[in-house]
Parts: structure tokens; C-alpha cells; sequence
């Protein structure tokens, strides 16, 4: 049906797409270093944030307002320690434009990884099987080079369906096209506890969450970021508990 529909509507989607790429408000990445320590006391986890223009920060002023800010310090918050973090994204990224990036990147050991990636790839219409093995690619990579990760937690396609920015009926094949990426991604997870998939709190779904995106209408602005780091980081902690156990 998602086929059937893009190709009846095909010129009136080519030129909405055009017109958004030609009005959209281009926000920079967050400023700030790729890389940092957060909290006092003993280190208790090392984590690597792999994304897009989200996991780049891109709707906030500083990393410090950012995913990686707001997860740090949520993670820190819960565990009673010393969070070291690291930030491999860009703007634009695709996850394919992703695992290049991690190819020739430094990377540090990691316990936990977060992906946030998904969004390009709905905009470039590549289907979800060869979504998920680039994410497989990806997490067999850090696997490798990145000492071997506790833990890998995929966020969630964000629901494009109430991104403000995309006008009817754009907006909705996009949000078709993210939910049928998302459950393609909880089917192929099911037999790997070592990977998750994490959906975005409830609030940041539908017209309520206009409040929580940056001005492009695209991206979470600051507090979009501190509600989407919370729920990465029960997560997160809730898996980490797992390795602690006897």
C-alpha cells in the first residue's frame, strides 16, 4: 500500500521535497567537543553516541544542551558516577554515510553504544532490509573497534509523521515509511539481547511535540533532547543493571 500510494503521488512528492529542502531552515551541529567526561567519582560506564544531525546536536546551542549532554549527565545521575562519552555524527548522515564515518574515525572503548540514525534513510527511500544490514554492519564493526560493547541501544526512526516542516501528504508517507523501518528493526532484534530498539517517550509523538523541536521544525530543540536522553538512559541502565548481577 506504502508502494502503491508513493507512486500515485509521485510529482506532487518530488516537488514538496523540493520545496522543503529549498525553505528548510538549515540549523548548525551543536558546538562544543566531540568528547568529554561527565560527573565526579569512579568511572562507571563509557558510552558512544553513533548518529545524524541529532546525534550531531543540531537544533541546540552546545553539546552540553544536546543528546550527548543530556544523556551523560542522565546516565551519571543514575549509576552515582563518572560517565565518559564520545560523539560520532554529522548532519546529513545516512546510516551508510555512517558506517564510512566510524571507517575512518578514532574510536574510543565503549560499554554502551546509542545509535541515532534513520531519518536520511527514510528521505532517501532505501527499504528496511538494507537498513537493517547497515546497522548490522555498524554494530559488528564497534564490536571490533570498539572494545567490544556491553550493549547496543538503536533509537527509534522519530515519528516524522508530526514533524511540522513536512506538509501533507509528504509528512505522512514519511511517517508510514518510519514506523515500517522501526518494526522491521524490533522483528530483527528479537533473538539478540545484546541490541535493543528504544521508541521515543509518548509526548514527543503527535501535535504536543511542536513544543519540544527546534525552529527548523525537523529537530528536538533542548528540551526535545532532555526528554528523548531520559528515556535512552532508563534504558540503558536498566540493561547495564544485567552485567552486575551475579
Amino acid at each position: 500500500m506504502l508502494q502503491l500510494a508513493r507512486i500515485a503521488l509521485a510529482p506532487l512528492l518530488l516537488w514538496q521535497g523540493a520545496r522543503v529542502r529549498r525553505q528548510a531552515l538549515r540549523l548548525p551541529e551543536a558546538e562544543g567537543q566531540r568528547a568529554g567526561v561527565t560527573g565526579e567519582g569512579l568511572l562507571v560506564l563509557r558510552l558512544l553516541i553513533v548518529g545524524d544531525s541529532s546525534g550531531a546536536g543540531v537544533g541546540a546551542s552546545s553539546q552540553d544542551e544536546a543528546l550527548a549532554g543530556h544523556l551523560s549527565r542522565a546516565l551519571s545521575r543514575r549509576l552515582g558516577g563518572m560517565v565518559r562519552w564520545q560523539v560520532l555524527a554529522r548532519s546529513g548522515h545516512t546510516t551508510a554515510d555512517a558506517l564510512e564515518h566510524l571507517r575512518v574515525s578514532e574510536i574510543f572503548p565503549a560499554d554502551v553504544v546509542v545509535t541515532a540514525l534513520g531519518v536520511n534513510d527514510v528521505v532517501d527511500h532505501l527499504s528496511p532490509r538494507r537498513w537493517l544490514h547497515q546497522l548490522d554492519q555498524i554494530d559488528a564493526m564497534l564490536q571490533q573497534r570498539a572494545g567490544a560493547p556491553y550493549f547496543t541501544l538503536h533509537s527509534a526512526v522519530p515519528p516524522m509523521h508530526s514533524f511540522p516542516l513536512l506538509p501533507q501528504p509528504l509528512r505522512w508517507l514519511m511517517g508510514a515509511q518510519a514506523l515500517r523501518m522501526n518494526r522491521a528493526l524490533s522483528r530483527h532484534l528479537l533473538s539478540q539481547p545484546r541490541r535493543g530498539i528504544q521508541a521515543l517517550p509518548a509526548h514527543l509523538h503527535g501535535k504536543a511535540a511542536v513544543r519540544l523541536m527546534a525552529r527548523d521544525g525537523f529537530h528536538p530543540n533542548p528540551a526535545g533532547y532532555a526528554a528523548w536522553a531520559e528515556a535512552l538512559a532508563e534504558r540503558l541502565v536498566r540493561e547495564w543493571g544485567k552485567r552486575q548481577r551475579p
